[in-house]
């Protein structure tokens, strides 16, 4: 891998992010500006964007990805196009603009149930192969860690309103969560990547937490860490738990588990992360280490409010 500063690379103009007022956006868009890179902010509507990457990029364009004529105005000028949206955009993005890119995909992809989210992925990723300009995706497992992310806090949440909790097979799928500083690394070190001219074609990585967990092991550690105590973990059917979801969205102040959730969780995700240790040169945070960080820092969120 090609280090050094962002800011002595060949073909170093603006970087263009689209979903900058998303979690991995804003992310993104906050460590890119650490470096010292001009930012091309994208977004729907400006208001959304944090106060203090708008007033950090070099502009803010808003676009609706539907609209090619929009698109083609927000990349102008852009050396890099980064989207950190649904990767189901990538064949209009690639259309608007003859920069090399670099994408979020997602796991979904393997998924044995394939929905609207991982048949979007599987054409955004279609369309960057058949396209051939150099190009990086970045396929994450569950994120986690990012502010108001609705994973792992959502989770525990949910968590802490159930005296036992109920998994489907008794919770020994494998899961393999990411933290979002993790996926904030990949991108920045893909962005490497494409500026020093080390990308020469569509390249695919899967990006995961250093080792899978089985989900009633990842449960435990996520109340362990929020301080919640334990629970029972009772195995239920999975078509079981699938039918009582659709009686608990109906009941006030508890969070919401779609049935297409609860079927994924019967799924294993075990994915080697040689590749991106090698290719992007980013070793991943232990979940442990990453669920304390995360937790802390909300404790810390709480006594400041």
């Amino acid at each position: 891998m090609t280090t050094g500063n962002i800011t002595d690379a060949p073909g170093n103009g603006p970087v263009c992010i689209i979903g900058a007022s998303g979690r991995s956006g804003s992310a993104l868009c906050r460590a890119l500006l650490a470096e010292g890179q001009k930012i091309i902010a994208v977004v729907r509507s400006q208001g959304n964007l944090a106060p203090d990457i708008a007033d950090a990029c070099e502009a803010v364009r808003i676009a609706d990805l539907t609209d090619s004529t929009e698109l083609a105005l927000a990349f102008e000028g852009a050396a890099v196009v980064v989207n950190t949206a649904h990767a189901r955009h990538l064949p209009a993005i690639l259309a608007a603009t003859k920069a090399p890119v670099a994408a979020l995909g997602s796991t979904r992809k393997f998924t044995h149930w394939p929905d609207n989210h991982g048949r979007g992925v599987l054409a955004g990723e279609a369309a960057l192969r058949a396209d051939g300009r150099p190009s990086i995706i970045l396929h994450p497992t569950m994120i986690y860690g990012a502010q108001g992310e609705d994973n792992v806090q959502r989770l525990a949440k949910l968590l802490e309103r159930l005296p036992i909790i109920p998994l489907p097979g008794g919770g020994r799928a494998l899961v393999q969560p990411i933290d979002q500083r993790d996926v904030t690394r990949c991108l920045v070190s893909a962005i490497h990547l494409i500026q020093n001219g080390d990308v020469t074609r569509p390249e695919s990585i899967v990006i995961a937490g250093p080792t899978a967990v089985a989900y009633r092991t990842f449960v435990r550690m996520v109340l362990y860490f929020a301080g919640l105590g334990g629970r029972p973990i009772v195995s239920l059917p999975g078509w079981m738990l699938m039918a009582l979801s659709h009686v608990t969205r109906h009941i006030r102040r508890l969070p919401q588990i779609a049935p297409e959730e609860i079927r994924r969780l019967l799924e294993d995700k075990n994915f080697d992360v040689a590749p991106m240790e090698q290719r992007l040169g980013v070793t991943p945070v232990p979940l442990a280490n990453g669920l304390h960080h995360l937790f802390g820092a909300l404790s810390h969120q709480k006594k400041d409010l």
